[in-house]
């Protein structure tokens, strides 16, 4: 699974940890989250994301 950089604040979404205080379990792909889903650092939204190489 590929990991996620947020643009605005450098937060690195990672699927094997997923996103707890948010309620996304370990395992979640990006893919997968809400559309409403907002990065837990900066608030910004899954746009503001691009998939790290």
């Amino acid at each position: 699974m590929k990991k996620y950089e947020c643009t605005l604040c450098g937060y690195i979404y990672d699927p094997e940890s997923g996103d707890p205080d948010s309620g996304v379990v370990p395992g979640t792909p990006f893919e997968s989250l809400s559309d409403d889903w907002v990065c837990p650092v900066c608030f910004a939204s899954k746009e503001d994301f691009k998939v790290l190489d």
